[in-house]
This record gives C-alpha cells, structure tokens and sequence, in this order.
C-alpha cells in the first residue's frame, strides 16, 4: 500500500532523513523506531506530505500523494493537536467532517467510540478538563473515526495507564484484521515486539536495521539469557564473558560473549543471588536497539564546573553587605566633589555643608574597612570548617 524509497529531507546543515526506505501493506502493523532525534517524526511528516522531501518518491497504491489520499489516512501526531476550549463531542465530529463524514453519520460512530474508551458521560465536557491519557484517547477517536486504509501513530501509548494501553492493543489487533495497515512510532519495546510484523530503525536520519521482526531477532542469536533473582545483580554487568548486562530489580537480560559458556555462569551466582529462573531466550528488541544503536553517552560531570565561580578566577566574590556599604560611600564621595567644585566658583563660599560631608566620607570609609575585616574572617572560619 505505501512505498517510500530513498527518502531524504535536509533543513539548513541538519539532515535529518536520509535515504530511508520502507513499504507497508495492508494488514501489517509496521513499527518505526529510533532514539530521540533520530528523524522518525520528520519521516512520518513528509510521508504525510505535511513537509515536503529534498528527494525520494512516496507511493500510495502506486499513485503519488494527492489531496485524496488525505481521506484515507488517519494521524495521530506525537503532540496534542486539539482545541482544548471545545466539548470533546463537537471536537471529534470536526475532524470527522475534515475527512468528508457528515455530522448524522460521524455521530453514532463517535458515541461507539467513546463508550470504547469509557468516554461517553464526558461527551459534552470541554477537552481541557480531561487527563492527558483521556485527551489521547479522544485523539486516536479523531484519527480512525473515518476508517482509514492506512493509521500512523506516533508514540500512540503516551499518557495510557496498562489498563487502556490494553484497550489500544486491541483496536489495533482488530483493525489489524480489518486489513488495515498501521505504522506507529514509539519508545515501548515491549510493545513493538508484540505487536509488529516489520521495523525500520532509524538512527541519525539513517535506517540500520529493516525487516521482518522474527527474522532480525533470529539473526542476532540466542546469546541472552534472562535471569530472574533475589539479591544484588549489579556485579552481572562486571562478569567475565558478558558483553553487556541490562539489570534491574530481580530481574536481569545478559548477552554473552559465547552463548556456548551460558553454563559457566552459574558458578558465580553462588552466594551471591537466589536464582528463580534462567533461560536462553532469543535477544529482547530492546537489547538489539540498545546493540544497534548503542547505549546513551555516560554524562560526566565537569570537574571544573563544580568548583565556586570565585575559585575559578582566583578571587573572592564581593560580599551584599560590602556592596551596599562601597555604594554608599561612592555616593557620598560624588556629592561631596560636586558641592567642591560648586563652592569653588562662588566669590563667597560656604564649606561648611562640604565639610560635613567629607566627615561622612570618613565615617564611611572606616565602616567598610571594618564590615570587610568582620566578613574576611567568617569566610576564613568557614573555609577551615568545610576542610577534611
């Protein structure tokens, strides 16, 4: 049903799609998938012919997009794309008539719908007055109501409790059967794996790995073992013959250097962990993400970023109080030469205010020396307390 080939979009110096391919069919949940950044939504968005492509062709049924292909998909995009201030009913029935259905016929089907989902006495209340998972259920409503060929869903179970990502998996188990095709975008591996028949991952705005899901678990072995336990797993991660160990609470997947020496491992559980189960499993699609792409960059923190700023310059910063107390002596000090100055020029001059200021000057002065001797010792004392 769609084929995109060699796809490419470039904005500024940011390629962020480059040279993917894929091809869905009708009845096939596809899944794509990519770290944050990886250029998924970008794709989904030229797909959608909402952003056009630098290159590479997109095909529904052989046919370039045109302005009836919109009426045969269905959307759902990652952000939340309702009008918060409208009631969910008179929402649901305008995206419906955007795809050509009339209000007699999108009704009845919206009713259904919302009693799907456990929505039907909120029906007239306003979208900013459900939580974010009820706002998503009225979303993915908006996005299928009109019985699209092809459904794209980007992170479709964000803001759905277990219960209702449930209730998801199965409509789009039945759409399944309804020879629907559904694309869908999302960080729930365990999701994907139960759910798809072919994956592209993304990394980069490259794909680097396509295929059906069965035979790229295959193709990655039966090199992991999955460890259920009582105890402290993090020494798995440091164990000889262990490429990589994902360890959790009670419960660990560990990929083997050679899965021929799985056995040889239980001798290091000894004492160490109370084993309930250990099994030679095909790798989890999060472990072949996580090989694929890679971990995340360890965040080091910066020796010198977690020094005080004034031990970086080399000097101390000014304390509030000092700062109060040099201000006003500046200012005495200004008004003072300017009376000097003015008292000068007169053939007459009264230093009697000018005086008194050059008193002030004084008595400003020694009270600054004395607050800095004052502050240079509670920093001198506190200095010494925070030494080993």
């Amino acid at each position: 049903m769609l084929k995109v080939t060699n796809l490419r979009k470039e904005f500024d110096t940011v390629v962020a799609v480059d040279g993917v391919s894929l091809e869905v069919q009708r009845g096939e949940v596809f899944g794509l998938l990519g770290p944050n950044g990886a250029g998924k939504t970008t794709t989904i968005r030229t797909v959608l012919n909402i952003i056009k492509p630098d290159l590479g062709s997109i095909e529904f049924d052989g046919k370039p997009f045109s302005v009836e292909t919109w009426n045969v998909i269905g959307y759902l995009p990652e952000e939340r794309g309702l009008y918060r201030k409208s009631k969910i009913i008179n929402t649901i029935l305008y995206f419906a008539a955007l795809k050509g259905l009339k209000a007699q016929e999108a009704k009845p089907k919206a009713l259904r719908w919302l009693d799907r989902f456990g929505l039907t006495s909120r029906a007239n209340d306003k979208v900013e007055d459900l939580s974010k998972g009820n706002q998503q259920k009225v979303q993915l409503i908006s996005a299928l109501l009109h019985n699209p060929q092809l459904l794209i869903l980007d992170e479709p179970f964000a803001g759905l409790d277990p219960v209702n990502q449930i209730i998801l998996k199965d409509v789009l188990m039945e759409l399944r059967q309804q020879n629907i095709a559904i694309i869908f975008s999302t960080h729930q591996m365990e999701q994907v794996e139960k759910m798809c028949d072919n994956i592209c991952l993304i990394n980069k705005g490259k794909p680097v790995l396509y295929g059906a899901l069965r035979a790229i678990k295959q193709q990655y072995g039966k090199n992991s073992i999955h460890l259920e336990f009582d105890g402290d797993g993090s020494f798995l991660k440091t164990m000889p013959g262990v490429r990589r160990a994902d360890v959790y609470q009670n419960y660990a997947e560990v990929e083997l250097v050679d899965p021929a020496k799985s056995a040889a491992l239980l001798k290091h559980f000894d004492g160490k962990l109370s084993l309930r189960k250990f099994e030679i499993v095909e790798p989890s699609l999060n472990s072949i993400f996580l090989d694929v792409v890679g971990p995340p960059p360890e965040t080091k923190p910066d020796p010198e970023s977690e020094k005080p700023a004034a031990r970086k310059s080399g000097t101390k910063p000014l304390d509030s109080r000092l700062k109060r107390s040099l201000f006003s002596l500046a200012l005495i000090s200004i008004v003072a030469l300017v009376l000097v100055v003015a008292n000068a020029q007169k053939e007459d001059p009264d230093w009697s205010i000018p005086a008194v200021l050059v008193a002030a000057i004084a008595i400003s002065a020694f009270n600054y020396f004395k607050l800095k001797k004052k502050i240079d010792a509670e920093q001198t004392s506190s200095s010494r307390e925070e030494r080993p």
